[in-house]
């Protein structure tokens, strides 16, 4: 290339088309995620059926004592407009059961796109497939916890 004017002369290049979500399900019908919050994981099946939600083997609702756990763990499906529509299998380890939730909700929206593409712009605006990568902060030495000292005396 000697100068600008032998630009015109070079084929602009072939962009790829941005992928198109497709629809993964395997041969049960179901589709699965794994959802991520604090240091819980979450592996999450979803398939149609009449709304029943599973947690390591119990009920939601025992599994998640607590109301506002029970919330967060529905509010993909809320948002989709989809209650009572799926059931969902999910087995979660680590953390505690704030992150637990957190990380079945993950999953469970990561599920939902890839049962439904079509719920992915429904879900993304919400906030939902987005992994929340706040994590504890490391203790540092000379340090009582990650940032708070020693109490100080003067004498």
């Amino acid at each position: 290339m000697a100068d600008l004017s032998s630009l015109k002369d070079i084929a602009p290049a072939q962009t790829e088309a941005a992928p198109a979500h497709v629809r993964k399900v395997d041969s049960l019908g179901r589709s699965y995620a794994t959802g991520k919050r604090k240091n819980a994981v979450a592996r999450v099946w979803l398939k149609a059926g009449s709304g029943k939600i599973v947690v390591n083997g119990k009920d939601f609702s025992a599994y998640f004592a607590r109301p506002v756990l029970q919330m967060i763990l529905q509010q993909p499906i809320v948002a989709a407009a989809r209650t009572g529509q799926f059931d969902i299998i999910a087995t979660v380890a680590g953390g505690g059961l704030s992150g637990q939730a957190g990380a079945v909700r993950h999953g469970l929206s990561k599920a939902l796109t890839y049962f439904e593409p079509g719920l992915r712009p429904v879900l993304k605006k919400g906030g939902f497939l987005t992994r929340d990568s706040r994590v504890v902060e490391r203790k540092k030495y000379g340090k009582a916890k990650a940032r708070r000292s020693f109490q100080f005396s003067k004498r």
